[in-house]
């Protein structure tokens, strides 16, 4: 176990460096980056030096810049074939791709919304279910609330509560979904900064 510990610390090690070395390759300033991400250059300069520890919550706006899968954002080992082999399937005039394998717990989803999927139709059902739009416009509809979540935004709801969502623009929408149907959420924590 202490070996595996050790790889995964060395994989998180050299992010820093891969990250970097993605950003110049492609030519992208640290300002432009912070635009298109939400993250604070100052924080993405501390995440390239390894003065900052990488999270999911600064890798996933990350891989989703630079368009590339997070295995290659933190050097993932290889172990055999790590593919996941799913099949979408059409649900609603929705592309759903189940991500997960096990019955019961989490469940996560990608999903891609047509533009064409606007007319709302709240429903209610047992448990709780997480949301991170990938592109385009996501309109959801939440009890009272009418909101529109762009690429890089979360939302976080008890699905007892009626909700609809679809697309808010011209364009699909894709996003992740995490669902757990006993009411299980999803836990992002975030380490916070030095205090002044």
């Amino acid at each position: 176990m202490e070996g595996e510990a050790g790889r995964i610390t060395a994989a998180l090690d050299q992010v820093g460096e891969r990250l970097k070395r993605l950003r110049t390759q492609r030519g992208i300033t640290l300002t432009a980056l912070a635009e298109t991400t939400g993250i604070s250059k100052s924080t993405l300069s501390r995440l390239e030096t390894g003065q900052r520890k990488p999270s999911l919550e600064l890798l996933l706006p990350l891989a989703q810049a630079y368009r590339v899968p997070l295995d290659d954002l933190v050097g993932a080992p290889e172990v055999g074939d790590p593919r996941i082999r799913l099949k979408p399937r059409q649900v609603n005039g929705r592309t759903v791709i189940p991500l997960t394998r096990q019955p019961g717990g989490l469940q996560s989803w990608k999903m891609v919304i047509p533009a064409s999927n606007t007319d709302p139709d709240p429903r209610v059902h047992d448990g709780y279910e997480w949301m991170y739009v990938l592109s385009g416009r996501l309109r959801l509809i939440l009890g009272g609330h009418d909101l529109v979540l762009g690429p890089g935004e979360v939302a976080e709801f008890d699905t007892r509560v009626p909700h609809w969502f679809g697309s808010a623009g011209e364009e699909p929408v894709e996003l992740l979904s995490v669902f757990g149907g006993q009411g299980e959420r999803m836990h992002v924590r975030a380490k916070s900064g030095p205090k002044r």
